[in-house]
């Protein structure tokens, strides 16, 4: 027999609902200290101080946070599942130029237009800072 449990205050939910959002809040944890650990350098720690490790281990968190929130709002539904890797060599990894020409700087870039739908989708997703 196996029992699971999950505390919370939210009453006004129903069972299925809350074990629901519990099991989509980071996938699974074992997932998550994968990701963390293998491929955000979070199991290869920098020193033998340990502040320094902890400070590692943090920025591999907020790493792992921002990357699944920006999946969850600003990417397509088949990036949902993307591992940092991917993420990295579709969006990241985007050869460049700055070009300074006319009083502006611009940026050329050496990919179709087809390849940054992804970028087009997630900037209009994004909230843009309300100007002073």
């Amino acid at each position: 027999m196996k029992h699971f449990a999950v505390a919370t205050n939210l009453w006004d939910w129903d069972a299925k609902k809350l074990l629901d959002w519990h099991r989509e809040k980071a996938g699974s944890i074992e997932a998550a200290h994968d990701v963390i650990k293998n491929e955000l350098a979070g199991g290869v720690l920098p020193c033998a101080r340990f502040g320094s490790n902890a400070a590692w281990m943090r920025f591999a968190v907020i790493a792992y946070n921002v990357l699944t929130a920006m999946k969850r709002l600003a990417l397509p539904a088949e990036l949902l599942r993307a591992r940092p890797k991917r993420l990295r060599f579709l969006i990241f990894y985007t050869p460049g130029k700055l070009v300074h020409h006319a009083r502006n700087l611009v940026l050329r870039l050496t990919r179709t237009l087809n390849r940054f739908s992804n970028w087009r989708g997630a900037f209009h997703k994004l909230p843009l800072p309300v100007p002073i």
